[in-house]
């Protein structure tokens, strides 16, 4: 790692794969509660149920040995379900039993998790029991190369009763489901454990290489087929060890799980960062619960994308420091997000409650993180500096420093699964090519200025980074989100527009009209503030909020579409 004044956090310990991380776990944090969660969110006065680091590396150790009992060493693991605790034991039991992760997005369309099936040749699939008949349909249409299925909780002895698709449905003119073995969690747990106490040793056998492919997971790609990008577990694990150089996490603190884990952005922050440094993770009940989870776990580190933290502020922007914190559970120190950029009005108001936010970029090639702020370096418009064993240079800058962000470093992705094309597109000497717009000031704080496929080139040959001019709007009078494009004007030129998603509950009275004609006039005192070819000359309003994936990203060729109908 580079030599730098901010490296202070003394207890770094060097591991190179999921193994070694385990290992320093038992040895640092036994005792230490390393999750906790309800036994049925649902329920009026929920059992809480709280599990140890050494319940975790005595769980990881069983279910690992029943894998390799199984017989499936070295062979590729689909997981799909909630955030959970089974969800957590099942990634490091499969990956520390040289076998490969696949995580998929619970959202995904039962055609999409199916294509993903094939794709990835896995002939493993853990699951929650929503997905049952859909696995069983998999394995039996002969289609893909599932042969064992694991469900994540216990299942009746009519397997077939109560399970559904991802649509919600009976899943029907399934073949043969009746006869489809499946395995659940806990008898994996229990079969492991009792293999160990008869000595088996096969689990503690298993080397690790930390360089191979451990981790398969699918880009959210909405203009062309996914790609899978390839990790290693010593990609994951270095860029958790640069983190802990300007992000601190303490073993008194205890981290919400909201974000779904097959992101890699919550997988190495939430999950394995916080493992790194002993925390306790809670899981969140969902979306509806957030703050009420806030409250009961006393979440101290929040990890959220900005969408989440604004909404949030709106409801607790009125209230006295002390009801903030009462509110939020008392403990609340630090919030991490990236993803997008959040608007200026909640940075300073969480700023003067004495909440200290982080704004990180990365991406799924880079293990995810590229660049964070910490607490003593933050910067107007800037995603803070790079980390500190990564190299990150800009390729044919312009006029204005502004060219492609390139990355280079231990935890870049090895390429793309069974995509020689793609991969030699993205890694070109030993760099890899973010797809990202941007510049880096004469400290290395990143900024960052949009897609690359996102750019709009004006017929001038002008270009305008959309996320630039959405920012500025985004910030104006009831606006809660934006969408910049262009639109032919002749045939000589064209225009900017702008679709603009506003909050009627804010107009105060105001219709649509005189509201329109209100946020006009602040567009126009925009307007004078830019360059001529970056000035917004329509805007459409709607109160219908734009198409997001998962992870609360626009999904701008989606939009796209619809407003250039």
């Amino acid at each position: 790692m580079k030599s730098n004044p901010r490296a202070v956090y003394t207890d770094i310990q060097p591991i190179k794969n999921f193994r070694e991380l385990l290992k320093r776990a038992e040895e640092k944090f036994a005792t230490n509660v390393a999750y906790k969660y309800k036994k049925d969110y649902t329920a009026k006065e929920p059992e809480y149920i709280e599990k140890t680091y050494q319940n975790v590396v005595d769980n990881v150790k069983a279910v690992g040995t029943k894998l390799l009992d199984l017989g499936l060493e070295g062979k590729k693991a689909i997981i799909i379900g909630k955030n959970s605790y089974q969800w957590c034991i099942s990634y490091f039991a499969v990956t520390t039993s040289n076998m490969v992760i696949a995580p998929l997005d619970v959202a995904l369309p039962s055609n999409e998790i199916e294509n993903l099936v094939k794709r990835s040749k896995a002939e493993v699939m853990i699951f929650d029991k929503k997905f049952m008949n859909l696995a069983k349909n998999m394995k039996n249409s002969g289609e893909t190369s599932l042969q064992t299925l694991i469900c994540m909780q216990d299942i009746e002895d009519d397997q077939n009763e109560n399970a559904t698709d991802n649509q919600g449905k009976i899943a029907n003119n399934v073949p043969n489901l009746e006869n489809t073995q499946i395995l659940t969690f806990n008898q994996m747990l229990k079969q492991g454990q009792e293999l160990l106490n008869q000595g088996n040793t096969e689990y503690e056998k298993i080397k690790i290489d930390s360089n191979k492919m451990a981790i398969m997971l699918f880009t959210s790609g909405t203009t062309s087929l996914p790609k899978i990008v390839m990790l290693s577990q010593n990609n994951i694990c270095s860029n958790i060890m640069a983190i802990s150089q300007f992000i601190k996490l303490y073993e008194t603190d205890t981290l919400l799980s909201f974000l779904p884990l097959h992101h890699t952005f919550e997988s190495t922050v939430t999950f394995l960062y916080g493992f790194y440094n002993g925390v306790t993770v809670a899981f969140s009940d969902g979306l509806r619960y957030i703050q009420q989870n806030l409250q009961e776990y006393h979440i101290s580190v929040f990890v959220a994308v900005p969408l989440v933290l604004e909404n949030i502020y709106k409801k607790i922007k009125d209230l006295t420091k002390e009801q903030v914190m009462q509110v939020l559970g008392g403990k609340m120190r630090i919030m991490i997000y990236g993803a997008a950029a959040m608007g200026k009005e909640a940075i300073i108001g969480y700023t003067n409650f004495g909440i200290e936010q982080c704004q990180g970029y990365g991406l799924t090639e880079t293990s995810p993180v590229v660049s964070v702020e910490t607490n003593k370096e933050k910067r107007i418009g800037s995603i803070g500096p790079v980390l500190d064993n990564l190299e990150v240079k800009i390729e044919n800058p312009n006029e204005e420093g502004i060219g492609e962000i390139l990355v280079q470093g231990p935890s870049v992705m090895l390429g793309y699964y069974e995509n020689e094309e793609e991969t030699k597109k993205a890694l070109k000497d030993g760099w890899f090519h973010t797809g990202d717009y941007g510049y880096l000031d004469e400290d290395e704080f990143l900024y960052i200025t949009g897609r690359k496929k996102d750019v709009i080139v004006l017929k001038n040959g002008k270009n305008v980074y959309p996320q630039e001019i959405e920012e500025l709007i985004n910030g104006l009078s009831c606006v809660k989100e934006s969408l910049v494009y262009q639109r032919e004007k002749d045939e000589r030129d064209t225009m900017l527009c702008a679709k603009i998603i506003y909050d009627p509950e804010k107009l105060e009275g105001k219709t649509e009209e005189e509201y329109k004609e209100e946020l006009w006039q602040e567009i126009k005192e925009m307007n004078q503030k830019l360059p001529i070819y970056k000035k917004i000359k329509k805007i459409t309003l709607s109160t219908e909020e734009l198409a997001k994936t998962t992870t609360h990203k626009i999904k701008r060729y989606e939009e796209l579409k619809k407003v250039q109908a």
